[in-house]
Order: structure tokens, then sequence, then C-alpha cells
């Protein structure tokens, strides 16, 4: 089978290549699948550089989540083969089959084809455990999505609004700002870059946002502090920026507001009760065509090249899928 495999760490990608490894054999408890789509997220760029929490022992396959067909699963799985599913794990998905343990799959919403089922999986897993599992959203609160352009931030903005929550979207760069709002179509959009806290304060009369979604990290963190209400909260998504930014305690202590870390993956693995009713909470909205993710393109394995690429300079606005 043609696979996408990392062989060494570099920040040039010059470590990783596609390849023939042999047909996989299937263990006792998985579910055999036929790659038909699987889509980019930020880990797997992080991942061939050795820069992610999770560091896979070389060489490994790479690719978080995607989308196919059973070919073959354990009597009385709940699966058969030609069934469509979705899922994933920490790797393997940039292949044309991979072995998955059931609990890691669950079947396609109806109205979802293969491309969209691969780009919603990690990116509305995460911004649902964000925003509703920690964040406690609820209708009529403000919301603030940075990274809004991505496929995390897009899912974060679709989600807020099925919630009926205001969303204001935020991005760093003035190319993106009406595409965004063509696509996300946030109730506001700002620019985050320098002080945007007198923007959120205006589009909020002075009453700023309950949860802040903050993928980037950086100075746009340190600005965001500014930026949540008495009792809001500030969601840790990640760092795309490149910079860890730190604060002090006194500021969340006289602000009122919580900062809480989100690791979507980790909380699914430790409650996987919760895991589970986010997933189905997430299959439902999809299928009351309530929300949907947006592929920014869709390229064969052959070109992981462009798809890599693309992330790093963020020059995307929503997924990049692969197909196998």
């Amino acid at each position: 089978m043609k696979a996408l495999q990392v062989t060494r760490l570099s920040d040039d990608l010059s470590g990783a290549e596609l390849v023939d490894l042999p047909s996989l054999a299937r263990n006792t408890g998985e579910v055999l699948i036929r790659v038909r789509a699987a889509s980019l997220n930020y880990p797997d760029l992080l991942m061939t550089r050795g820069k992610y929490q999770f560091k896979p022992a070389l060489p490994f396959v790479s690719g978080l989540e995607m989308a196919g067909e059973v070919i073959e699963a354990d009597p009385g799985s709940g699966f058969a083969p030609g069934d469509r599913v979705m899922g994933g794990a920490k790797t393997g998905a940039f292949a044309e089959q991979i072995s998955l343990p059931t609990t890691a799959i669950r079947s396609i919403p109806r109205n979802l084809d293969f491309a969209q089922a691969a780009a919603m999986g990690a990116s509305y897993l995460t911004a649902y455990i964000a925003l509703v599992e920690l964040g406690g959203l609820r209708a009529g609160q403000c919301v603030l999505v940075h990274g809004a352009s991505g496929g995390v931030g897009l899912a974060a903005c679709d989600l807020a609004k099925a919630f009926g929550a205001k969303v204001i979207a935020a991005t760093s760069r003035k190319d993106k700002v009406e595409p965004l709002r063509r696509i996300a179509a946030p109730h506001d959009l700002i620019l985050n870059t320098g002080r945007f806290r007198e923007d959120v304060g205006r589009l909020t009369d002075s009453l700023l946002c309950d949860l802040v979604f903050d993928p980037v990290g950086g100075d746009v963190f340190d600005e965001s502090t500014r930026c949540v209400s008495f009792g809001g909260k500030l969601l840790v998504v990640g760092f795309v920026s490149g910079r860890i930014p730190e604060i002090a305690a006194n500021i969340p202590l006289i602000k009122g507001f919580s900062v809480v870390g989100v690791r979507a993956g980790e909380y699914s693995r430790r409650f996987p009760g919760r895991g589970r009713r986010a997933a189905d909470a997430i299959d439902r909205l999809a299928t009351e065509g309530r929300i949907k993710p947006h592929i920014d393109r869709i390229l064969p394995l052959s070109d992981w090249c462009t798809a890599f690429e693309t992330m790093a300079t963020g020059d995307v606005l929503g997924k990049i899928v692969l197909i196998p």
C-alpha cells in the first residue's frame, strides 16, 4: 500500500516520503479500513519536526484522521465490510489502509461524503470539547475565535453559531477577512494584530467575551487576557504562533476569569463516556445540517508536500484533504 512515512525528523519535510509498504494485517478487536480521504491537521506537521507533545517512534506513517470503507471486522463488532466509517489515531491515516480499534471509529453521518467526514473529526471534537464540555457554552454568550480561518477555528465558529452564541471571528491576515466573512459568516470580524481589545469592547458594548478560543498563543494570548469578561474563560488550544505565552496569576484573579487548557484527544481518552457524548452530539448536528466542515482543497496523497507546505505558510482556509 502507498503510505506517507516519516523516517527522520526535520524542519523542511525532507524526512518524510511516500513509500510502498506491505498491506496491513488486522488484529482482533480492530477494523481494517480502506482509506478514501484523510485530512491534514497542524499536529501532523509538528510531528514531522518532533515538536508535538506526542512523539511517535520512527519510522511512522503520518496522519491523524480519515474516512473510508470497512474491509474486515470482527463478527459482532457492529461493523461490516462496506460500512462507511470515520475516525483515526495519532498516526497512520495518510495511507491506503489503516487498522483501528472499534472504539476509534464511528459511522459517517449520512449527509457527509468521505472528504467532509475526514475533515470533521479532530477539528470539531476539539472545538466541541473546548467550547461546550470545558467552556459551558450557552445560547446568547459571546465567543471570540482566534485562528478563525483554520480548520479548528472554522469549526469553533460553526459550533458556536449552532449553539446560538454571538461569534467574533479573528484573523491576523487582511487577505482572509472577506473570504472568512463569506465562509464562516460570523456576527463580527476583527484583525487580531496589535491592540485589538478596543475592537472587542466596541463590538460587545464593553461587556467583552464570555469565551475566548485561542489556538494561536503568543501576542494574541497576551492581548486576549484583556478581552475576557468577568467569570469568563480563556481556552488555550495551541500555539500556532510559535511562542508559548506566560501569564501572571494576579491577572485572572483580578479580572475574575479562568484559563483552561484544552487537549481534546487526551480528554476523550481519560473520560471516554464524555468523549463519546461529544462525538454523538457532533454527528447529530451534522445530520441535522446545522454544521458542516469547510474544505479548502482536495489533493492526491502524492501531492502531500504541497499540502504540508500550504499549512506551514497558513495559506489555507479550512481543511486540506488528501486522497490516497
